[in-house]
């Protein structure tokens, strides 16, 4: 029976990772293995996987390979070994669980997307494999050390969940390839935690942190309670915010942290509530922040305090209804309505995804840094050296239809402006998908923390 991504992590280590999706580009011969019949066999048809994935049906490029066993995988491993002139990216995420509508699927279907461009100007072979880490370290660690020993994979991009982010990194420096945090948060990627073989895209939770809370300061919230996810992201976010808030002259009075997929919320609001600060700061992330501001709404937390989520994304907002969401304020990299060019490539990526939803900043982000990445080996010349291609990343001007001109500085932090975002009201929407307007740009030199400021040693050794 088939069964999409990497669900046979969650049994025992000799067979972690053994699932594996894979999207082919058309140029490319098929695997070994199951994975051969499979991948030359027909496009998969309302496949009921990919209809719970949210996974495009009719025009799908997916193909399911199985590994079965460690057997098949050792097989395997030769063939994969050898100068087969294939390149593979990985798109691990979460498929399946609270952020899953945030990058999953449609992460896959942005890196595929930037293949197809990228093969327009390459006789590149591509090949971009999905796996779900299930918003595991062990889960993650184990997909990136199978893909990197045996599936041979070159780059590994996304890695929402900030604690599987910082393990795949060390990983990834260890066998010298290179990995592109979109979907990750943490800071840390681009401070202590840097390393040669990372470039940190889209944002991370010092511009989210400082960012949204400079703003609420400005607008008189002095007095902050924190709703935390209790694992590295949330951590680092609060810690983000809260020296924002210090370092303006405000004070935190508290804060609450909950596990991540939480469905009840209310003893960690009412506490935010007794607290009597103006503002309740939720550091979390996807249907986590999504549940928290319903049930704020449900015990009319925003009559007498503001409600901010520190992180919060397009796919919240149908979530939640143009309703309950109106005038939440939110800081983004990108937006799908900035100008001719990104509603373009947007309709592209709408028209192809299971779900028929416009994408996040994370998305394009997914995109825009695999493009990148491509650019940079056909630099080099091959994927071989992942150092040799992270320096080759930095030194080359970021350029691409969605994020436009940007840098990636020494460590590993990808430049470019954020936006400050509120969400319409019903009255002014006109679409969907119209939820958003830009209230302001924070230009790309105030929107990240300041490079001698993050304890990145790649940046000691620069000077």
């Amino acid at each position: 029976m088939l069964r999409y991504a990497s669900f046979l992590a969650q049994n025992t280590p000799s067979v972690k990772s053994a699932l594996t999706a894979i999207v082919v580009n058309d140029n490319i011969s098929p695997r070994c293995g199951m994975a051969n019949s499979l991948a030359s066999s027909r496009k998969f048809k309302n496949n009921k996987n990919n209809q719970r994935l949210g996974l495009p049906r009719e025009d799908t490029m997916f193909r399911l390979a199985t590994l079965t066993c460690v057997v098949t995988a050792l097989a395997c491993a030769p063939a994969l070994a050898e100068k087969d002139g294939v390149l593979r990216v990985g798109v691990m995420n979460d498929m399946s669980g609270v952020y899953s509508d945030f990058q999953g699927a449609g992460s896959v279907l942005a890196a595929q997307l930037a293949a197809e461009d990228f093969a327009k100007q390459s006789r590149r072979k591509i090949e971009v494999l999905a796996g779900d880490h299930l918003n595991k370290p062990d889960v993650g660690s184990a997909i990136a050390r199978r893909w990197l020993d045996v599936e041979g994979v070159d780059m590994i991009i996304d890695l929402p969940n900030s604690a599987v982010a910082l393990g795949v990194a060390d990983i990834v420096r260890e066998q010298n390839k290179v990995v592109i945090g979109s979907g990750a948060g943490t800071a840390l990627l681009t401070g202590e935690k840097c390393s040669p073989n990372t470039v940190h895209w889209v944002y991370d939770t010092w511009a989210m942190g400082h960012g949204l809370a400079r703003t609420v300061m400005r607008q008189g919230g002095r007095t902050w309670f924190f709703i935390t996810a209790d694992y590295a992201f949330g951590h680092d976010l609060e810690k983000q915010a809260t020296d924002e808030v210090v370092a303006s002259g405000g004070r935190v009075l508290g804060s609450a942290r909950h596990p991540i997929g939480a469905n009840d919320f209310s003893s960690l609001l009412l506490r935010a509530q007794a607290s009597g600060a103006e503002v309740i700061a939720l550091a979390n992330a996807g249907g986590d922040t999504v549940n928290s501001i319903k049930q704020a709404s449900e015990f009319n937390l925003g009559q007498k305090q503001k409600v901010v989520a520190l992180i919060f994304d397009l796919q919240s907002v149908p979530a939640l209804g143009l309703k309950t969401a109106q005038g939440l304020e939110a800081i983004n990299a990108w937006y799908w309505d900035m100008n001719e060019g990104t509603r373009a490539w947007s309709r592209r990526f709408q028209e192809r995804h299971g779900k028929k939803m416009m994408p996040n900043h994370m998305h394009a982000g997914v995109y825009s840094g695999t493009l990148h990445y491509l650019k940079a080996v056909e630099k080099v010349g091959s994927p071989a050296d992942g150092r040799a291609i992270v320096t080759a990343m930095k030194a080359t001007p970021t350029d691409d239809p969605l994020y436009g001109r940007g840098t990636i500085r020494a460590d590993g932090r990808k430049v470019h402006p954020m936006y400050l975002l509120q969400v319409k009201s019903p009255a002014d929407s006109k679409s969907d998908w119209d939820v958003f307007k830009v209230v302001a740009t924070i230009e790309a030199e105030q929107a990240f923390r300041p490079l001698k400021d993050g304890g990145c040693p790649l940046v000691a050794k620069a000077n």
